[in-house]
């Protein structure tokens, strides 16, 4: 039996392909300081990731969600097609401020929610996350292995 030991150098900055690297995570800085509030969230860039979201899926752990990005600020809204689940729905200011939040959003529907303050990052969670975890208007937001 052989035993083959290969190293790499990686350039400074740069992960081995054996590391693990973190997923990305929202933390939201709530009046219970030694309680933040953290979710691991997928992430949606794209116009099609956005149209789509959480659609068809059957169920979303407590503690999971989704990250939508969009490049500035804007009054943005959103709507419940196709979605199975109810949701929380977290409306992010460019100043990393919770601006807006449309708690337990009935599914398949097509009424429009979202605040009338511009967001520029929206967090889904599953329905009654925010309220279980002390997230309000004006917590400040932290992304984690997220690039905006």
């Amino acid at each position: 039996m052989s035993v083959v030991s290969v190293s790499a150098a990686c350039p400074r900055g740069q992960l081995a392909k054996s590391e693990a690297i973190a997923p990305p995570e929202v933390i939201f800085h709530v009046a219970n300081p030694a309680h933040d509030a953290r979710v691991t969230v997928e992430l949606a860039r794209t116009q099609a990731e956005h149209a789509h979201g959480f659609m068809e899926r059957t169920s979303l752990p407590s503690g999971a969600g989704m990250l939508f990005l969009f490049d500035h600020a804007q009054p943005l809204v959103f709507w419940m097609k196709n979605t199975l689940i109810p949701l929380d729905m977290i409306f992010i200011d460019s100043s990393m401020r919770v601006v807006g939040i449309e708690e337990n959003a009935e599914p398949l529907t097509l009424k429009p929610r979202g605040p009338t303050t511009p967001a520029q990052y929206v967090v889904e969670v599953p329905a009654g996350w925010a309220r279980q975890n002390g997230v309000a208007l004006g917590c400040e937001v932290q992304f984690n292995h997220v690039v905006p």
